[in-house]
């Protein structure tokens, strides 16, 4: 390697040129097929390119801790790139910017004899997160209120909390991607410096597998456990890859020992995890395990609004509320219906009208209730007992109103996944006790009496028939 020189050249006045970064995208593109893809993400990856002039190549890196490291290591192979590239004459100038004085600047001369690679400065790596999952955009609601809540805390104060690590479960499409991505991006907002990586358990696994195969396993580990915040997503992935749990295990401990903080998703709590090594399992519980519910139908309302918004799409407060009955089990199929309600209306210039909604919503939801929704059968119970729909919302205690009553309760819990709430709130603002009164009243009733098990059946076959 040539010497390094001083120079009091400036960052501020550098220009970064197109050609340059043409020249080393060509190299990396090299390079990549033939390092480990920890190695590459980590080492390469970060090296900033401003200038070409002749055959010399000037590249930024921060200082020279793993030149050394690299003419050990890749010598061969930053060698045969240069010369490949930018053919015999081939060189790469390195510029030293440690983020210091401008007169601290250093540089240095490799040419085809000499590599160089860079050491990270903080965040010049992938951190893997989604700008785009924010807390600002996480809707709240009574499902995801504990996670919720505590993800906040640690993405403002991290390390400083008892939420270590944070545990978020729940099945899928309920959020938890979102609001672990969440976290990572409010500790990056408060604390730039801060080294956050997001991953899944299955792309952990397959660096971990590159890491053995190219006998960089230390590099792998010391990588991970030089996180702030580790942030590892379907946990559950890592059940029946025993190498693996052996390695994650070490850098929990040492994460964990440190301060540092560890955030990570399942569909499963701790203890259902089977398959997981047992001492894994007993660290997991070491802070918080929160769980994410479906959501209410209030929150599912407040979901569609949000999104709806963000998309353009104008919709009626009752679409959304058809929506938000008939599409229950998750976040995913909520957005998933926007998306193509939007698609059907711009692409075949249609405009958004129920019928538009009903075909859409069957055509997305798994639900196999669909489109039976409290106001359905509502409507079918006050048909056939010849009741005022109106009536089953006041405090009216005629004996065919209250039947009716608890009739419709009792179907609308049976046919739909409304919570007891939302059912109670729709019948003039019962309390859910009401419902539970309603639903244990009709059972017992219709175990007694074959006429009234009758009627339930007639009804549920009318509401069926009443599905378009």
């Amino acid at each position: 390697m040539d010497k390094i020189q001083n120079t009091a050249e400036s960052l501020q006045h550098q220009h970064f040129d197109a050609h340059a970064k043409d020249i080393w995208k060509e190299c990396l593109s090299i390079i990549k097929e033939n390092v480990p893809f920890i190695t590459y993400n980590t080492w390469f990856l970060p090296i900033k390119p401003f200038e070409l002039e002749n055959s010399t190549l000037k590249i930024y890196v921060p200082n020279t801790f793993f030149i050394e490291w690299i003419e050990e290591h890749y010598n061969t192979l930053i060698n045969k790139t240069i010369l490949q590239v930018l053919g015999p004459q081939g060189k790469l100038l390195y510029v030293i910017y440690e983020e210091k004085e401008p007169e601290q600047e250093k540089q240095v001369l490799i040419n085809g004899n000499s590599p160089a690679l860079v050491q990270l400065k903080p965040r010049e790596f992938e951190t893997f997160l989604n700008p785009r999952y924010i807390f600002e955009n996480f809707i709240k609601g009574e499902g995801n209120q504990l996670a919720r809540a505590a993800a906040f805390a640690i993405g403002e104060n991290t390390g400083q909390t008892s939420f270590n690590p944070l545990f978020v479960y729940g099945g899928v499409g309920l959020g938890k991607t979102h609001l672990i991505h969440a976290i990572g991006n409010k500790i990056l907002e408060r604390n730039p410096e801060k080294r956050v990586i997001y991953i899944s358990s299955d792309a952990f696994t397959v660096e971990f597998v590159e890491a053995i195969q190219s006998d960089q396993v230390n590099e792998f580990s010391s990588f991970y456990k030089s996180m702030d915040a580790l942030i590892i997503d379907d946990i559950q992935f890592l059940v029946g890859k025993e190498k693996t749990q052996d390695l994650f295990f070490q850098i929990f401990n040492t994460l964990h020992q440190s301060g540092k903080q560890i955030i990570l998703s399942s569909d499963k709590p701790p203890k259902d995890l089977k398959g997981l090594n047992e001492r894994l399992i007993s660290r997991f519980s070491w802070g918080l395990s929160a769980d994410i519910q479906p959501p209410d139908f209030e929150t599912r309302v407040a979901i569609l609004k949000n999104k709806s918004e963000v998309y353009g799409i104008n919709l009626s407060r009752e679409i959304i509320d058809y929506i938000a009955q008939n599409i229950t089990s998750n976040i995913r199929e909520l957005e998933g219906c926007l998306i193509k309600l939007l698609a059907n209306s711009s692409l075949n210039s249609k405009e958004i009208n129920f019928d538009l909604v009903k075909k859409t919503v069957r055509d997305v939801s798994t639900n196999k209730q669909v489109n039976i929704s409290v106001e359905l059968i509502t409507k079918v119970v006050c048909g056939y007992f010849n009741v005022e729909e109106n009536k089953l919302r006041e405090k009216n205690r005629h004996k065919e109103v209250v039947l009716a009553r608890q009739v419709a309760m009792y179907l609308s819990k049976q046919l739909t996944k409304s919570s007891l709430k939302t059912i109670g709130l729709h019948f003039g603002g019962r309390d859910h006790s009401t419902v539970i009164h309603a639903q244990t009243t009709i059972e017992q009733l219709s175990a007694l009496d074959p006429k009234l098990r009758e009627t339930l059946e007639t009804l549920k076959n009318k509401i069926e028939m009443s599905i378009t």
